[in-house]
């Protein structure tokens, strides 16, 4: 087929770019080309907020990558899915809408990332977002993100909540707001009980023009490099090749997984790797695929007083088929949930600056299934996460071979220091405080994980090394730095040494927020499209 020419190509549809593709064709004067390796979003499980739970493990949608096995974690392997479907992962996560520490982000400036301080994301942060409440001096209204508030009035979330007060952290309207550290309902990415995903959000409303050509089904195996700059991209749509050409340039929102692996295996990436599957190495960088950091997580599940979980819903054919008839004709009841209502933020340490723990609340309990998958417990529970935000560790993606439908080889490299498991410990500990709170223990009628026989640090340890996973929040494979550092691209994202190249996506984070990553995300790609606008001129 004969090669078209667009002024923008975008790779991969997911939380960045929809939003790239969906700002770039905006104005009408660019022709935007953006690539999808999975289908369209119209799964209907994705739109349902509790239907989460039917794609965390739905190859048609979903990645389903796995890391390769985890030396301090008994050999075990890392289930990290990803969204492979329009929306990408923004159309699988659990909706959470969380945009971190003040401090994450003058943190990065201070690692000479200019114009990435909290003051300056701000505004890309507002300009995403509709937030249903209204608007104040953090959050905004009008743009295509739609965020949703929690009300108090459920009434386990608000004796969870009661609880992680009593035990000693300030209470929290907005943990998105003025400060981070304390407990209170969190925010969604929710609107008219729907999952608001970038490809909703953005990417509907742009699909229209005629300037903008979505092809799912479509990934990107290779940029085209001619003389030291992106020139355009083959790829397969529906397992055919193609190449499209890019007057302007290619812009990387394949993920911190796809975005390494396509740079890699287009020439971009550590020589000696590159070499080894015969690949012509076209600029040798190290950084690529290295310096990832991810989440760490650990769950404890407790059995409840009855009628106060989703549990009931789980076990009971009846109760479901009820649940999904009221979502149907009135948009409310369970199923309008995310499942993750409250939570809070602390310090595993009081001489820390900031929280570096994070504590996510759930009102139903489970037993895995597999690495991939879950069930109900048969009795009515609930769970509470210990998440730790600042982990020393750090992993890598990389090629495992040439063909670029094979899956990279992930390594998050968890526990490799003393500070990373201490926090852990530390955070466990927390949890089962905030049980034993007056609001909170009239609930609880057992810790069925890891349960009250691990009281020693060794025990802690040990549920730790055997239960503990990745939280799904991985960035910094192909981070951002200034010229000199061991850095991927520049704070305007620009590809080092490879002229109309980018990459937007949570790859580019120099380091991990303290919380969900998916807000960061869609705020870089908003400042990354509105950079390269600028750019052009």
């Amino acid at each position: 087929m004969a090669e078209e020419a667009f002024d923008y190509i975008v790779t991969g549809a997911g939380s960045a770019g929809c939003c790239v593709a969906a700002r770039l064709s905006e104005s009408g004067r660019y022709r935007v080309l953006l690539l999808e390796a999975g289908p369209p979003d119209t799964n209907r499980w994705i739109h349902v907020p509790m239907g989460f739970s039917r794609v965390f493990a739905d190859p048609k949608v979903n990645w389903m990558y796995d890391s390769e096995p985890e030396e301090q974690l008994n050999g075990r392997k890392m289930y990290s899915p990803r969204g492979k479907v329009l929306g990408g992962t923004s159309s699988i996560n659990g909706m959470v809408y969380m945009r971190g520490n003040h401090a994450d982000y003058d943190e990065w400036r201070q690692r000479g990332c200019t114009g990435w301080d909290y003051d300056s994301v701000l505004p890309y942060f507002k300009k995403a977002e509709n937030r249903l409440k209204g608007e104040d001096t953090y959050h905004g209204v009008g743009g295509p993100l739609t965020v949703t508030d929690r009300e108090p009035g459920h009434e386990l979330t608000d004796a969870v909540i009661a609880g992680m007060v009593e035990y000693g952290l300030p209470r929290n309207p907005d943990v998105n707001g003025a400060t981070q550290e304390g407990a209170g309902h969190f925010q969604a990415t929710t609107g008219n009980s729907k999952r608001w995903s970038t490809a909703t959000a953005y990417l509907a409303p742009a699909r229209a023009r005629g300037n903008l050509v979505v092809r799912p089904n479509s990934m990107a195996t290779r940029i085209v490099i001619e003389n030291g700059r992106a020139v355009g991209v083959e790829y397969r749509e529906n397992g055919v090749p193609r190449t499209s050409r890019a007057r302007g340039e290619v812009v990387v929102c394949g993920g911190v997984f796809n975005s390494p692996q396509l740079l890699q295996l287009s020439g971009i990436g550590p020589g000696a790797l590159l070499q080894s599957f015969g690949i012509e190495v076209l600029r040798d960088m190290p950084a690529v695929g290295s310096h990832m950091q991810d989440h760490f997580y650990v769950r404890h599940a407790y059995r409840s007083t009855p009628g106060v979980t989703m549990n009931d819903l789980a076990n009971s054919l009846p109760r479901q088929a009820m649940a999904y008839a009221r979502y149907l004709l009135a948009k409310s009841g369970p199923l309008a949930s995310n499942g993750v209502p409250a939570g809070g933020f602390a310090r595993s340490d009081s001489r820390l600056e900031r929280p570096d723990l994070q504590f996510n609340f759930s009102p139903f309990s489970y037993a895995l299934r597999g690495p991939k998958g879950a069930i109900a417990h048969k009795f009515p529970g609930f769970s509470l996460s210990a998440i730790h935000l600042k982990p020393d560790a750090r992993g890598s993606v990389m090629l495992k071979s040439a063909d670029p439908l094979a899956a990279p080889a992930i390594k998050f490299n968890f526990l490799q220091t003393q500070y990373d498991l201490q926090a852990m410990i530390t955070a466990m500990r927390m949890v089962r405080a905030f049980t034993q709170q007056p609001s909170l223990a009239k609930y609880v009628v057992e810790e069925i994980i890891p349960g009250f026989r691990v009281q020693t640090d060794a025990d802690f340890e040990k549920a730790i090394r055997e239960n503990a996973i990745s939280n799904l929040h991985p960035v910094g494979s192909c981070r951002m730095g200034p010229e000199g550092s061991d850095a991927v691209v520049d704070p305007r994202l620009r590809v080092y040494g490879v002229a109309g190249l980018r990459v937007i996506d949570a790859s580019v984070m120099p380091s991990v927020p303290a919380g969900n990553t998916n807000a960061p995300t869609i705020m870089v790609a908003e400042k990354g499209a509105a950079m390269m606008l600028e750019d052009a001129g």
